[in-house]
């Protein structure tokens, strides 16, 4: 009995092993007002989606990343969001580009107030670039999931339809702004907005896709 026992402890402790989690993601942290830390299941939720679906293995609890930091290159994707101002010092906004240029991948999760403020810090970032609208058939909508019309719209904003921009660095896609669509939101717990779990459902997927094309491009 004793030697099955060990067996048995053994197969365990190699499963654990192999199922440990190897990634985070990165919530960026920023100055200037705002509330970055908005939405604080959000990348729980959407790592948890990721290791059932993709087979990915990211640790759910997730990692804040201050902006400037040298951590952030530790982070395969970061996500920013938020309601209200964003300020880059020179330092933080030559940080980030490097980060970006070097391989990273920035989410921006329009959580509504947020677009005039997060234009003008980015513009720091890469004041050779524009954000530009990514067609429908851009394959960052053709991964796990298939999304033939775009964004899906979460949470109602303005009554616009949502859209999605990128930053475009040499040919390679950057950064994916997801706007006037709150994909944030539709991460979050059930019980934050209580949005139908369809709803739900084509947020985490959209998220699931964005994780996939950040790793495959």
């Amino acid at each position: 009995m004793k030697y099955y026992t060990i067996i048995f402890g053994l197969f365990l402790s190699f499963f654990a092993q192999a199922q440990a989690p190897t990634m985070k993601l990165g919530l960026l942290k920023y100055n200037g007002g705002g509330d970055w830390y908005a939405n604080p299941t959000s990348l729980k939720n959407l790592s948890s989606f990721c290791n059932t679906n993709l087979g990915t293995s990211f640790d759910p609890d997730y990692a804040t990343v201050d902006v400037g930091s040298a951590e952030l290159f530790g982070y395969p994707l970061v996500h920013i969001t938020g309601h209200g101002n964003i300020i880059f010092s020179d330092s933080e906004a030559e940080n980030l580009r490097n980060y970006l240029i070097g391989g990273g991948f920035l989410e921006i999760s329009d959580n509504y107030g947020l677009d005039k403020f997060i234009r003008l810090a980015m513009k720091k970032v890469f004041p050779e670039l524009d954000f530009v609208e990514l067609p429908f058939n851009h394959s960052i909508y053709h991964q796990a999931y298939d999304f033939p019309t775009g964004l899906p719209k979460i949470h109602e904003h303005d009554k616009k339809p949502p859209q999605g921009f990128g930053l475009i660095w040499e040919g390679r896609l950057v950064c994916f702004y997801d706007y006037q669509c709150d994909l944030g939101d539709g991460w979050e717990d059930w019980e934050v907005h209580k949005d139908k779990e369809a709803l739900r459902q084509l947020a985490l997927q959209m998220g699931a896709n964005i994780i996939q094309f950040t790793f495959e491009q």
